[in-house]
């Protein structure tokens, strides 16, 4: 998996380049890095979210991280004006949205912190009825909006690979680095937690303590990376799903570089093909959401016939 990634880079950084290389590179690196960035974010998350509820087929999107994110962007524009809203200082608006969804998923998830793993049911159904009134709300403002404010919101709903604040990417990078190392050292800990909590209280580990922390991480992770680039329903549970299919193991030191290094590829190889190889105008998380859904559906099926 990593001589794939390096050749995805590769390719990526230097197929079709024309103009000096003192222009491709740093123009293409910036590119390249927020893709592995987001990639990072987006499987780490997931990996840990599906452990602490203990369901392979839930995720942070899922549980309505988009539409909270697309709410905060079309109030924004609805308050501030679209004009105001596109002025305003990339790091101003990255902090903002970012702060607000991580708060917001302490609130979404809190039904986990405060109740026993047989309410997963409840938590479920708290974040498709989050999800459901953020769109309605959502859409009320968008039909109030003049048509130039919501072609803004319409451009920013979209996961946008190819528009990147390069402002951004340190900012966003080490906030990232920070959250993947303190995942990385709770590894062993998040082994215990995926046997189930009378499991992990027997071993010693106390559950909720363990999962108030990554839940922050989540929250984190998921909002770095939606307010860097935009929301990105399926790809979290399209990359865990093919690093669980490939390691055929449970364990996080395998599957945490596993997802991320298969998401790098996912994202890479993908925005390689649409944007130089079929020199397409699709974005790239049209069909990451297309394929995604499809092994969503999949896994759903599959969980019904057991």
């Amino acid at each position: 998996m990593v001589a794939l990634l390096g050749l995805c880079c590769m390719l990526y950084m230097t197929w079709g380049a024309r103009a000096p290389w003192g222009f491709v590179l740093p123009f293409r690196g910036t590119k390249l890095a927020a893709l592995l960035l987001v990639g990072v974010s987006v499987s780490t998350a997931t990996l840990m979210f599906q452990t602490i509820t203990q369901n392979r087929i839930l995720t942070p999107s899922i549980m309505g991280f988009d539409a909270l994110y697309v709410f905060l962007l079309t109030s924004a524009v609805f308050a501030f004006g679209g004009m105001n809203f596109v002025q305003v200082q990339p790091q101003i608006t990255f902090l903002v949205a970012a702060v607000a969804l991580t708060c917001a998923s302490l609130l979404l998830f809190s039904t986990m912190l405060i109740t026993a793993r047989s309410d997963l049911l409840r938590m479920v159904l708290t974040g498709i009825i989050f999800g459901a009134l953020c769109r309605s709300l959502t859409s009320f403002l968008q039909r109030m909006m003049d048509p130039n404010e919501f072609a803004v919101v319409q451009v920013a709903s979209f996961a946008r690979f190819t528009q990147i604040e390069t402002d951004l990417l340190a900012l966003a990078a080490v906030i990232t680095s920070f959250v993947f190392a303190r995942a990385w050292q709770l590894r062993h800990r998040l082994d215990v937690l995926a046997l189930g909590r009378g499991t992990a209280i027997t071993l010693g580990e106390p559950p909720r303590r363990l999962e108030l922390e990554v839940l922050i991480l989540i929250a984190i992770l998921v909002s770095v990376s939606t307010a860097l680039v935009g929301p990105v329903a399926f790809l979290g549970l399209l990359v865990v799903s093919i690093a669980r299919l490939i390691t055929r193991t449970e364990t996080h030191r395998y599957l945490f570089p596993s997802a991320a290094l298969i998401a790098g590829v996912t994202l890479v190889g993908g925005q390689l093909l649409m944007e130089r190889v079929f020199q397409l105008t699709t974005p790239l998380s049209v069909v990451i959401d297309l394929v995604g859904g499809l092994v969503f559906l999949m896994l759903l099926l599959k969980g019904l016939r057991r």
